[in-house]
């Protein structure tokens, strides 16, 4: 049998917290008989509704926790009132401790980062962790980052997204070498942010035994699937995933509208409602719920804070396969590897070599 895989749970992270983490837990332990919880949150709350989950009770260890992070707090206030106390705080503790191998948390996205950041640390020769997006496309799902953990990145920086999320591929597709391509406003050299096509011009030259570079993709690419993974900095990237999300429940209302606008435009959709169906579980959001953070001595994962229980265990599933698939040995991998051939990141008045 598996080894089991040990999953640090933020249990008052998200809109709803325990009402809607417990029974994802519950979902994902169906899924995945080989997970063991940690469940972090307020007695008060979580042990009651605990006991409507026997199957999830008796795989979890409960810690309670005094402190829970409030969705609207600044990352600031977060370390300061709940380091060492809160339930966020206690679940990423557990993946630095090693008492776990994950932590997943539906809290507050900045006040997650700041404390992943100040209790795991980012790994060696990474100076910026980011936020890795699944993106389903037309060939079927790409990762796409950084998504928002930070705003900006020169050139070496995207270098560094690619590995990382060249690693991420790697864990979550079984593809040996992933393509990667930096997003950008035309796929001409000439084109673009100066830090984006220095990035270009240096992930050309470089041979990445990890990834193999494709060169600028434009965002019509994202959902064409024209690479595995899309790299970007935070602003850019955060804007495109919001576009992407709102572009679907955009279409969802059209379509939803249009089938009931008339008797034949019902009786079309019972004639048609396998595919309509099928396009609904394409589009559905929950189904690639859950963004990992790169770069840090361990991995979390944030939920969107308002999912349901299904959403919830999409990203304990994502989890799951982050540590079965080994990606933080992968990543800490290609960085050494990379960094091995010392390639500087020329500034203005300077060649790189390597």
């Amino acid at each position: 049998m598996a080894k089991p895989i040990h999953i640090a749970l933020d249990v008052m992270g998200g809109d709803a917290g325990a009402e809607m983490v417990l029974p994802g837990a519950e979902i994902a332990l169906l899924r995945h008989p080989d997970i063991r919880f940690l469940l972090y949150g307020n007695e008060r709350v979580v042990l009651p509704l605990l006991e409507k989950y026997p199957r999830l009770r008796d795989a979890s260890t409960f810690f309670h926790c005094d402190v829970a992070v409030a969705m609207d707090a600044k990352p600031s206030q977060a370390l300061r009132q709940g380091r060492w106390r809160s339930s966020m705080w206690r679940a990423i503790e557990a993946v630095k401790t090693g008492d776990a191998d994950v932590a997943v948390s539906a809290g507050n996205t900045g006040a997650l980062m700041a404390m992943s950041k100040f209790c795991l640390r980012t790994m060696a020769n990474i100076e910026r962790p980011a936020i890795a997006a699944i993106w389903p496309t037309a060939r079927g799902e790409s990762v796409v980052l950084d998504v928002g953990a930070t705003i900006g990145a020169d050139a070496q920086q995207l270098i560094d997204f690619a590995i990382l999320g060249g690693a991420m591929a790697r864990a979550l597709f079984g593809v040996q070498k992933p393509t990667v391509g930096l997003l950008n406003i035309g796929v001409e050299e000439v084109k673009g942010l100066e830090e984006v096509r220095t990035a270009g011009r240096i992930m050309k030259e470089v041979p990445f035994r990890s990834f193999s570079y494709a060169g600028f993709v434009e965002g019509d690419d994202l959902g064409k699937g024209t690479v595995d993974v899309v790299v970007t900095e935070g602003f850019a990237g955060n804007i495109a995933l919001k576009t992407a999300e709102g572009t679907a429940k955009q279409i969802g209302g059209y379509l939803k509208a249009a089938m009931q606008r008339t008797w034949m435009a019902k009786l079309g959709y019972l004639l048609a409602k396998g595919a309509f169906d099928r396009l609904r579980e394409k589009m559905d959001p929950r189904k690639v719920n859950g963004g990992v953070f790169l770069g840090l001595n361990g991995v979390v994962i944030k939920s969107h804070g308002g999912t349901d229980a299904e959403g919830f265990a999409s990203a304990i599933a994502l989890a799951h396969g982050m540590v079965r698939n080994e990606l933080i040995h992968k990543i800490a991998q290609d960085l050494v590897h990379y960094h091995r051939g010392r390639y500087v990141v020329p500034s203005d008045n300077s060649e790189g070599d390597e």
